[in-house]
């Protein structure tokens, strides 16, 4: 088809349905002249004239579709679709903008999640020597996916000669026989991860075994590891260099005949401390570090960090008792400590280590946790300091031990001071940690009493932060009693009373012989705790009030609960015999209120003072289960001797704005009901 223009002549040929047209055919059937036919079948408009088309039809040329696309009516809805499109499409870019720019960061995996330490000797033996190892932890995985754990951080598996278990460290990059093999390790990670677990490993970065390769180069006097350790010159019968006394007792220095020199050890004299001040040995633990990680190792807990410099001029340190003989200074508790931790350095150091981590956490989703262990006792300041800075990143969070100390004097005001010294004293914004128990403290349903362990472990995971469980608290394990016979901490061949051999007795996982620990030969590198019958993980699973039951709803509600992750911590009340404390979320409706009695007596506590809490309040979770769903008036809550109360309410009338110095908040955000979604505020 062709259409032509000729002033003001508009001419279609081709089986266009025209009235024109169709008299031009009726012209060339009849016969007529050529030329008339032609004047017949051309239909003349005027230029003023409207084409007088019928109806748009498919298949219509380019041509024509152009003239009826520049109508009103065709145009006009058009182009009101493109710039409605446009305009939709900005909006919603806006939107994603403004949610992106409004949403708090997303916790990360260590938050999210209780850690679990397990001590690796004790928790489940694959090949019937007595001892724990590493395909134990793998036959035992669905147990930290029962308890809702994503974290688990596993004791020492270096090679060893283990004088102290594991902490004597004789090859960095090599597991020890003991517990497996390297391709043990690899198996055991790769189905963490398949199981969505994250591994942290703990990390010795201040000493070595004195079987180290490193140690036997420097007592040869290498000249690359001559300074790999902190020698001074002393010989067997004269004075040490100084008065500096090892954690486990007696002098830090030991006399090497082979190279003539003492050399430092803060530990047992197997375990001789690393010269951090010289570069290369820097330089090897960064590269350990980069061993590990790049095998996909989760994270670190950097053991003993306050210990990993000392003061080069090694002058004695300040005793407590200035008139004590010196010949008489003997434990760690005679001295001040100001020239064997803490030294300046430490805190670049360790920031060192964290900005090696950093590489590998910018691969998406494969954050890199560390964390550091540093008893510090009355200077909590100087624990604070592992926090780092605004501007410099250092651990994730120091190690909490305040709550250890809670058996001393166990009672509601003692339980808020011990949470507040912690909360009060943290950098701004900071993520807390909790622990109640590890492999060198007594086990807090032996220290505190079995009546409280359900109400610690209520408060352990409705506090804020990150809470970490030792091995077998979760079914209220207790310590194990120890002959000396059957002693094997070396602390304990120092001092008896010492030996943290009880609270590391073999896991109780069933009833069966050794409690399912060893199933294969009837041996356990310490004695089973003689309740393994009634307490253990398999009769606990089936006892709906159980400790492990009441652990594993706490955790799972921790974990879905808003309030409990993101929200307000808020004190309400604490006296002789209960802490409370609640926690709630800015625009989220549900809040929590936790009475927990860590008396020795009920107690009816009142808290009709407290206008923002409504009149009644019902129990959503007892640590006695009887008291489930039970409702209380706010004047008169009543608890038994280690019981704890999570009361549930609903409120948009929050606590905090009204009492700020009661209160603390790290990752701070609001909650938007209407479209279920968390911003900044």
């Amino acid at each position: 088809m062709s259409l032509k223009e000729e002033s003001g002549r508009v001419e279609l040929k081709n089986c266009i349905r025209n009235p024109g047209f169709d008299d031009a055919d009726a012209a060339e059937n009849t016969g007529s002249d050529p030329g008339e036919r032609q004047e017949s079948a051309t239909v003349k408009l005027d230029t003023d004239e409207e084409y007088n088309q019928l109806q748009p039809y498919a298949g219509m040329p380019k041509e024509v579709l152009l003239l009826y696309s520049t109508r009103a009516r065709y145009r006009v809805p058009r182009e009101i679709l493109f710039w409605l499109t446009v305009c939709c499409m900005l909006a919603l870019l806006a939107v994603t903008i403004t949610v992106i720019a409004l949403s708090p960061r997303c916790l990360s995996w260590w938050q999210v999640s209780p850690v679990y330490q397990v001590y690796l000797r004790s928790f489940k033996d694959s090949d019937g020597d007595g001892v724990g190892d590493l395909r134990g932890i793998k036959e035992k995985l669905d147990h930290f996916l029962e308890l809702h754990i994503k974290s688990v951080w596993i004791s020492p598996f270096y090679r060893s000669p283990m004088k102290d278990f594991g902490y004597d460290v004789e090859d960095f990059q090599d597991v020890d026989p003991l517990f497996g093999s390297m391709k043990d390790l690899d198996d055991l990670l790769a189905e963490m991860h398949n199981k969505g677990l994250k591994l942290i490993m703990d990390f010795i970065p201040n000493h070595t075994s004195d079987r180290h390769r490193w140690f036997n180069l420097s007592r040869n006097r290498d000249p690359l590891y001559e300074d790999y350790y902190i020698w001074a010159d002393c010989n067997v019968t004269s004075p040490k260099p100084n008065n500096w006394v090892s954690v486990f007792g007696n002098s830090s220095w030991t006399y090497d005949d082979f190279r003539g020199q003492c050399y430092l050890h803060q530990f047992l004299k197997e375990q001789p401390d690393l010269n951090l001040r010289n570069p290369r040995v820097r330089q090897e633990i960064i590269d350990i570090i980069h061993f590990w990680l790049a095998k996909g190792v989760d994270g670190f807990r950097m053991d003993a960090v306050k210990h990993i410099l000392e003061a080069s001029h090694l002058r004695d340190e300040p005793q407590v008792d200035p008139n004590k003989p010196p010949e008489l200074i003997t434990t760690e508790w005679d001295l001040y400590h100001d020239y064997t931790t803490s030294q300046v350095g430490l805190h670049d150091l360790l920031r060192e280590f964290r900005a090696e981590m950093d590489v590998y956490s910018r691969e998406p989703g494969n954050y890199r946790f560390m964390a550091t262990e540093s008893y510090d006792y009355q200077e909590v300041d100087k624990t604070m300091m592992y926090y780092g800075t605004p501007l410099l990143k250092e651990s994730d969070f120091p190690f909490n031990f305040y709550l250890l100390d809670l058996p001393q004097n166990i009672s509601g005001w003692w339980a808020k001071h011990l949470v507040d010294l912690w909360m009060t004293n943290m950098p701004r914004g900071k993520w807390p940690n909790w622990v109640v128990g590890n492999h060198d403290r007594s086990r807090i349903s032996s220290s505190a009493g079995k009546i409280y362990i359900r109400a610690i472990n209520m408060m352990l995971l409705t506090l804020p932060g990150t809470p970490t469980t030792y091995y077998g608290e979760e079914i209220g394990m207790e310590n194990i009693n120890i002959t000396k016979s059957q002693m094997q901490d070396p602390a304990g061949k120092y001092n008896m009373s010492a030996s943290r051999d009880p609270e590391r007795s073999p896991m109780q996982w069933n009833g069966d012989m050794n409690a399912g620990f060893n199933n294969k030969t009837n041996i356990t590198w310490l004695p089973v705790h003689p309740d393994y019958q009634t307490v253990n993980v398999e009769a606990q699973m089936k006892d709906e009030g159980s400790v492990l039951s009441q652990y594993r709803s706490l955790n799972r509600l921790r974990q879905s609960e808003l309030p409990f992750q993101r929200g307000w911590f808020c004190y309400i009340l604490a006296d002789t015999n209960v802490f409370s404390y609640l926690r709630e979320l800015d625009g989220h409706k549900r809040a929590y209120l936790m009475v927990i009695n860590f008396g020795k007596q009920s107690a009816t506590t009142d808290l009709s003072s407290i206008q923002e809490l409504p009149a009644d309040l019902k129990v959503l979770m007892s640590t006695n289960p009887v008291n489930d769903g039970k409702l209380f008036q706010k004047s008169r809550i009543l608890t038994e001797p280690g019981e704890g109360l999570m009361m549930q309410y609903s409120t948009y009338t929050r606590f905090h704005p009204n009492h700020p110095a009661e209160c603390f908040v790290s990752e701070k955000a609001c909650y938007m009901e209407t479209i279920d979604i968390l911003y900044k505020c």
